[in-house]
């Protein structure tokens, strides 16, 4: 059994590594051709004057932009660096290696070409008018680590507004993940899921998503006490209710939820609870073993910030959590919005969906418990983990299905071709990362191995 200091070390290392790399590496992403070029006479296709043809088509019927160039699987990752990870505020240039992350992640787990985007404005207003104008370009968009209040309005406009889909994968993705966990986290303990108690650490963009999808999800409303940076939510919270229009889904939260009115912080939201999600300041300290100790019997406990989590796990066992989850991939218990975003995306570009709705979620969500399932649960295993690369086809093809079902749809496809058209591009993108490796244009540093 390793001791905490071994345990402590090797939580470490990822961002010692991390520095070294990415220097060597100057990021993680690039652009490389998908056609063959054999020598320079190939260029009179792929640029004039053969180029001409394919623009005049496009131009005579817009939609065949989808079938003559990479729109269908290209996406931009927008981000105005106000809300990284669980850095904060840190700027559009310092935010910009976790947006080619998750470019990284987009491509070699769901096959999709992504293009991160940092802006240099903080304004809403900006922001919805600049995507706005992108929307040409591709065929869907990622929102990522935007502040809130200003994330919630941002998604709805642009929803409202454009014709492809806008997903904020720090409000949506996460939630989802945490659905799928909790589901089958419930099922190892034996608890149902409208009859337990949820404390919910942090009211940010995470856990205001997750809210939604639990009340869609049967959950007791009057079982939950969410806790903020400046205490517990409730219906005499006159600081929320005088702003409720700046923070309309916090307002909500302090009306539906909390009967008792109970008053105070993260140690009262923790008492008796048989569950904390927590996505909010990165820790460890935030939530404290005392107060994990007064939680109910087989305590489930969610702690997702990033890059550390509000208390490290083994000290979350130590003080009696039956199981504990993290945001990270180097412990047990993965749920991050990286199990669901390649897929859901996979997904709705499949079907060309105008939208990403929050039933397509909740179907994702339950297609990833059933995956995990099926492989067998266990305390430290409750969903899949990311290099289990068979799983995004399955919630690409149950996400592609739900949006059918909803009629937004623009392409109508069965489950097989879904799933068929999914693995063939995520093999594709996966070997044309393992061929350049063996080529030796990706060189593999010694520390990696």
């Amino acid at each position: 059994m390793p001791t905490r200091e071994e345990l402590f070390a090797k939580a470490q290392k990822p961002a010692q590594l991390a520095m070294r790399l990415h220097a060597l590496y100057h990021g993680k992403v690039q652009t490389l051709p998908k056609c063959p070029i054999r020598d320079p006479r190939d260029f009179t296709i792929w640029y004039t004057p053969g180029v001409a043809a394919p623009c005049k088509a496009i131009q005579a019927d817009p939609e065949k932009v989808y079938e003559l160039t990479n729109r269908a699987n290209s996406i931009a990752i927008v981000s105005d660096g106000t809300r990284v990870l669980g850095l904060g505020d840190i700027g559009p240039e310092a935010g910009l290696p976790v947006m080619e992350g998750k470019a990284l992640l987009f491509k070699y787990l769901g096959g999709i070409d992504a293009v991160p985007i940092c802006l240099g404005t903080k304004d809403p207003d900006e922001i919805v008018r600049t995507v706005k104008v992108l929307e040409p370009s591709f065929g869907g968009i990622n929102l990522e680590d935007i502040s809130q209040p200003k994330c919630f309005r941002i998604l709805d406009a642009l929803r409202k507004e454009m014709s492809i889909p806008v997903w904020h994968d720090d409000q949506q993705g996460s939630g989802t993940a945490l659905l799928a966990g909790l589901i089958n986290a419930l099922k190892m303990v034996g608890k149902e899921i409208g009859k337990i108690r949820i404390a919910m650490i942090g009211m940010g963009a995470a856990n205001v998503s997750v809210y939604r999808l639990l009340r869609s999800s049967g959950v007791d409303l009057q079982g939950i006490v969410a806790c903020d940076s400046k205490g517990t939510l409730h219906k005499e919270r006159l600081d929320i209710e005088y702003e409720q229009e700046k923070f309309a889904e916090k307002w909500r939260v302090c009306r539906e939820t909390n009967p008792r009115g109970v008053k105070g912080g993260i140690a009262e939201a923790l008492k008796d609870a048989d569950v904390c999600i927590a996505f909010s300041t990165p820790g460890p300290g935030i939530i404290t073993p005392e107060w994990v100790k007064t939680m109910a019997s087989d305590a489930l406990l969610f702690a997702c910030a990033n890059p550390v989590p509000e208390i490290w796990p083994w000290e979350a066992k130590e003080a009696g959590a039956r199981i504990v989850a993290t945001g990270r991939g180097d412990f047990p218990n993965q749920v991050n919005n990286s199990l669901v975003f390649p897929g859901i995306f996979r997904g709705t570009l499949d079907v060309r969906a105008r939208t990403i709705t929050d039933e397509m979620a909740l179907a994702a969500a339950h297609e990833l418990a059933r995956c995990a399932e099926e492989q067998g649960l266990h305390e430290e295993s409750i969903l899949p983990r990311m290099e289990q690369w068979g799983v995004v086809p399955r919630i690409a093809a149950a996400t592609a299905m739900q949006a059918q079902k909803q009629g937004i749809a623009r392409l109508i496809k069965t489950r097989e071709q879904l799933l068929e058209g999914a693995i063939r591009k995520i093999k594709e993108a996966r070997a044309s990362t393992d061929a350049l490796i063996k080529a030796g244009v990706i060189p593999i540093a010694p520390e990696t191995h």
